[in-house]
């Protein structure tokens, strides 16, 4: 049985780590609320941009018939996936929700899947399960700028081109409330017209023509995309990261009072003992 001592000494360590998982919790609350800003700030633009892009695809073409690269389905023999995961841990089940979504989608995939991955957890994940890793980046940190993410977004439209990548899906979580961050799996490429009725096909004119439009702003789009799932990677991270650390600050509270509880026990038993001690050696001299 532990000495007093040593339950002192564990009590100790326990108020310590209380303090700094209570410290990590507040640091993310912090963050959280910047990241949830920028997530919510960037939907509108994106679904906006989305709606605007997939109308153009729809809308016919009046020249050579030719399809943009980033719009053109072709069969498919190699999938690529942009993973996005944090570079660090203590975020709860975050990465595991996250590796289990995206080991089931690989598993339930029969062609060549190529990653591209973005963060410290995500490579870790990868090469655990024998991965082909196209790419690898870090240290975005948690206010990243678009400028800062568009290395990323140019590499994926490279490899979606180049013929590398027959479809392109990109695997973040989702960040819906503080509670909950939903790992998705989603098709980045090609990116697939929307179904208009026959009003909305010629309901529009397009100045310049929509080919020209495609061509400007596919690639934007697809920076945007990249970029709006790292911002939702971001505040799904740190989300998470504080209700863990919320959640090991109160059990470091409850192990502490347990531990307390126990150390008083013992010196109660102590001291008990030492009474009867007495008690008995009175005894003896007096008998």
């Amino acid at each position: 049985m532990p000495s007093v001592r040593d339950i002192r000494r564990r009590i100790r360590s326990v108020e310590n780590t209380g303090k700094v998982t209570n410290a990590m919790s507040l640091v993310a609350a912090s963050k959280m609320r910047r990241a949830q800003m920028a997530v919510t700030q960037g939907r509108p633009y994106a679904e906006k941009m989305l709606e605007v892009i997939t109308n153009l695809a729809a809308q016919p073409i009046n020249d050579s018939g030719s399809v943009h690269p980033l719009l053109e389905s072709r069969p498919v023999n190699n999938v690529g996936l942009l993973l996005i995961e944090p570079d660090r841990g203590l975020a709860g089940g975050l990465h595991s929700s996250i590796n289990g979504s995206v080991g089931r989608f690989m598993g339930s995939l029969e062609s060549n899947v190529s990653t591209i991955c973005v963060g410290r957890k995500g490579r870790e994940f990868l090469n655990r399960s024998g991965s082909h890793i196209v790419e690898f980046f870090t240290d975005l940190g948690d206010r990243p700028a678009l400028s800062e993410t568009e290395q990323i977004s140019s590499l994926v439209i490279e490899e979606y081109s180049n013929g590398n990548m027959d479809e392109l899906y990109v695997a973040y979580a989702k960040f819906e409330s503080t509670m909950s961050q939903k790992p998705v799996v989603e098709k980045l490429l090609p990116v697939e017209p929307a179904e208009l009725t026959p009003s909305a096909l010629s309901g529009y004119t397009y100045e310049p023509d929509p080919e020209s439009l495609i061509d400007t702003l596919l690639p934007k789009f697809i920076a945007v995309q990249v970029y709006l799932a790292i911002l939702e990677s971001i505040a799904s991270e740190q989300s998470a990261r504080m209700v863990a650390m919320r959640s090991a600050t109160d059990n470091a509270k409850s192990l502490g009072e347990e531990l307390t509880l126990t150390m008083n026990k013992l010196r109660q038993d102590s001291i008990t003992n030492e009474l009867l001690d007495l008690v008995g050696g009175q005894m003896a001299l007096e008998g």
